[in-house]
């Protein structure tokens, strides 16, 4: 990531904010988006063991709405958004006719006839055109709300306490304690509508607020007040490394299978009719395709993405995402490789910079939060 702010980005609703707080910028996914605003590893232990605070107003959000919403999303995703309760959420795919993902992106249920859908920010196009073109059969209205729309996360252990601080921030149903994992309320900030989702990308428990981009700065002000720091992406990525996550781009593209992915389980083959995709995974990957697996090494060198994985010398893979994990002391890296080097204990190495560094096959994820 480069630290200088681009020149042909888009700014976030909180670009003045984060300014202000003295924030080191980058481009993502052709936004200006804090990368830091001091220590990657303090922000990284903050979400770890207090809470942090996250500007993700890059992401893309659609309302479908209708009769058909339910049955629509059925046939355009890979889960069945129609078995979601109202309140609740799950994560899903979108998928191509061949099955290689499209997206990853998470669902929720608004009410019988309402769903909130929220892609990354890099395949926005991708999603909205998908979607537009596969509701052609279906009774929905499909809204994008991505410009108008802000997104704060807070995640870490005091997020619960941090949320009961903001006064302007209630609902009948929002209180924070109550709203399940993978849950959403509705509520206000203010007289603003905001919705508010139990849900994250940090392995911590944690959640995302939803609502106008105009009053974004205010929310945000009203959190640090209540005691959540801001955080940049640096430290998001190093924290969803740890807790196994996927990033569209690194362990995810059109090129792999959900099943390649470990991600067979959110793939609705139970459901009725068809949905696009469902033919190529019903038929699954070729013997020889690649897995995702987690790497752990010894020493301080980690591996990053591209770096290849060998295995007596000879390439077996390819690393996806990769650091010196702040929270474990030691290098973990997810990667692709051959079937046959994915058995958890298998010892590989991983190229770094002409160095082998030998590493090991073990179980995702490399972290899990403490249970309270």
């Amino acid at each position: 990531m480069s630290d200088s702010p681009p020149t042909a980005s888009r700014p976030s609703p909180l670009d003045a904010v984060h300014a202000a707080a003295g924030a080191s910028f980058t481009d993502f996914a052709g936004w200006k988006m804090p990368v830091r605003y001091g220590s990657d590893l303090a922000e990284h232990e903050t979400v770890r063991t207090a809470a942090g605070l996250f500007d993700l107003s890059h992401m893309a959000e659609f309302l479908v709405a209708g009769t058909h919403a339910g049955a629509f999303l059925d046939f355009a995703l890979a889960g069945q958004a129609s078995a979601i309760a109202p309140g609740r959420a799950k994560y899903s795919m979108l998928l191509a006719e061949d099955g290689g993902i499209l997206d990853d992106l998470v669902v929720y249920r608004l009410d019988e006839q309402r769903f909130w859908v929220v892609a990354n920010a890099a395949n926005h196009d991708v999603v909205a055109a998908a979607l537009a073109e596969r509701k052609a059969d279906f009774d929905v209205a499909l809204s994008d709300e991505t410009d108008a729309c802000a997104l704060i996360a807070v995640q870490g252990p005091a997020s619960i306490e941090v949320l009961n601080r903001v006064e302007s921030l209630r609902g009948p149903e929002l209180r924070p304690q109550d709203i399940p994992y993978y849950g959403i309320a509705a509520g206000t900030f203010g007289d603003v509508p905001a919705l508010v989702a139990r849900t994250g990308y940090t392995g911590e428990d944690g959640f995302e607020i939803y609502l106008d981009a105009s009053a974004a700065p205010a929310l945000w002000d009203a959190l640090v007040a209540a005691g959540a720091v801001p955080c940049g992406l640096a430290a998001r990525d190093t924290l969803r490394l740890e807790a196994g996550m996927p990033l569209y781009g690194h362990e995810l593209s059109t090129a792999t299978l959900p099943q390649q992915a470990g991600l067979g389980r959110v793939v609705a083959l139970g459901k009725p009719g068809d949905f696009v995709g469902r033919a190529a995974v019903e038929a699954g990957p070729a013997p020889a395709a690649r897995v995702l697996v987690g790497l752990t090494a010894e020493g301080r060198r980690a591996g990053r993405e591209g770096y290849p994985v060998l295995r007596d010398g000879t390439p077996v893979g390819v690393v996806t995402s990769g650091a010196l994990s702040p929270t474990l002391g030691h290098p973990i890296a997810m990667a692709l490789v051959d079937p046959d080097a994915s058995e958890v204990g298998t010892g590989l190495q991983i190229d770094v910079r002409g160095t082998a560094i030998p590493a090991r096959v073990v179980p995702l994820p490399f972290y899990r939060k403490a249970r309270s």
